[in-house]
């Protein structure tokens, strides 16, 4: 049993940055594939990056170049890294565990661009 704990979000210009963290707390953290979602008010939820056991990442082509996914096993945290933050980057973001069968979701974080 993974519980993930989102923090770091809030309001935000645009082209500010921000820095989510997401917490675990449970056993073999280090052994979860890492995701950064997003939903926003009336749209599907979206993965917006993803990070392996290894340390492979992925960044959706609407973050990248934006947006950096990172780990700390150690600390039992993940992070995103979101830079030149735009409008359209509102939503609450969640964070999740997978593996095997597993999946587990934090409650999000929400994080509104705004002048």
């Amino acid at each position: 049993q993974v519980q993930l704990v989102e923090s770091g979000g809030g309001l935000v210009q645009p082209g500010g940055s921000l820095e989510l963290s997401c917490a675990a707390s449970g056993n073999n953290f280090w052994r979860y594939t890492m995701g950064w979602y997003r939903q926003a008010p009336g749209k599907q939820r979206e993965l917006v990056a993803s990070i392996t056991a290894m340390g492979d990442t992925n960044v959706v082509d609407s973050v990248k170049g934006r947006g950096t996914i990172s780990r700390n096993n150690f600390k039992k945290t993940v992070y995103l890294q979101m830079n030149s933050l735009k409008s359209e980057d509102t939503a609450v973001y969640l964070c999740n565990a997978f593996y095997g069968d597993e999946s587990y979701w934090g409650q999000g974080t929400q994080v509104t661009v705004s002048s």
